[in-house]
């Protein structure tokens, strides 16, 4: 068993899950502030909900990703990498967005989710919904990233599925260690360490997504005459070669090769590749330098004091 796919998933389920937990204490905490304790099974409610549709999700994805593949086999070959090259991109969309928009809001989130808690229990007989949207929304939105992330590996097997049933019983763990048995966590510190192995992986993501399109293209230019020109690059007389990425940048598989530990870790947690092409390198870089250099400065601003009328989270 390859325990090494697991990895970016717990990762993000963690992040993502200690996210939703924080929402799901702090509703909790100002229900029972409130004297509004009635309505925790709502929340409760609303975190089971929220998870089965995340894993509905999955299945459709999943039935979706076969019902595809079997509508031609003749182009499986074609269509297998490029759904995987689609999820990657979306995935990468998705991800990103949360690293940075997220991280700009996460100071705020405790007035965030103050105002709607309070908002949902001025509406008297309608509280009990209002709380419980508030919270599938929150453990849906985590759910969905991981889902997509997981669609975009589905050759891996079950790995990654697991590693994301791991990241969310961690999350869990570490929710009620906040809000049952009061441990302190540097929540502040924790997200930013989480964010930096996310646009790692990210990155990464982003060098698997371009070689899946690049085998999709292959494949389909290895199909008929008609599309053989669709490969404008391709190395003769080579074992190793690209259809659509250029040519070879580095070769290091009989030093660090990314099937055997330690390369699988660094590929798995750093995007670290035994063959990489041209464009995967650029691709690889200008996620770091773009995506990567405004996660850093969301983080940094993140630092700076909050304004007097602000509600940062604790």
């Amino acid at each position: 068993m390859n325990f090494s796919t697991a990895l970016p998933t717990f990762v993000i389920t963690l992040r993502e899950g200690v996210e939703a937990a924080l929402v799901v204490g702090i509703v909790l905490a100002l229900l029972k502030k409130g004297k509004q304790s009635r309505l925790n099974s709502w929340v409760y409610a609303g975190v089971g909900v929220g998870i089965a549709i995340s894993a509905l999700i999955g299945v459709l994805f999943s039935w979706i990703i076969q019902a595809l593949g079997a509508i031609n086999p003749q182009y499986t070959s074609v269509v297998e990498p490029m759904l995987e090259g689609i999820f990657s991109v979306l995935a990468i969309i998705m991800l990103s967005w949360m690293l940075i928009w997220m991280t700009q809001q996460a100071r705020f989130m405790k007035a965030n989710v103050e105002g709607a808690v309070t908002e949902a229990l001025t509406q008297k007989s309608n509280a009990g919904w209002g709380v419980f949207t508030l919270i599938l929304v929150a453990v849906v939105r985590e759910g969905f990233e991981t889902v997509l992330f997981i669609a975009a590996n589905f050759q891996q097997g079950f790995m990654p599925a697991l590693g994301a049933i791991a990241g969310l019983v961690t999350a869990v763990a570490i929710g009620v260690m906040l809000f049952k048995l009061g441990i302190k966590i540097n929540i502040r510190q924790f997200f930013q360490v989480m964010g930096i192995l996310l646009v790692l992986i990210v990155a990464g993501l982003v060098v698997s997504a371009l070689k899946h399109f690049d085998e999709a293209v292959a494949n389909l230019a290895l199909s008929s005459r008609a599309t053989e020109s669709f490969c404008f690059y391709y190395e003769h007389f080579t074992k190793v070669h690209s259809c659509i990425l250029g040519p070879m940048v580095w070769n290091t598989a009989k030093i660090l090769p990314d099937e055997q530990f330690p390369g699988v870790i660094f590929k798995t947690l750093l995007g670290y590749r035994e063959h990489l092409y041209l464009v995967q390198a650029i691709g690889y870089l200008t996620f770091l330098v773009t995506i990567g250099g405004a996660y850093l400065r969301s983080i940094t601003s993140a630092s700076a004091p909050e304004p007097k009328n602000a509600k940062p989270i604790t």
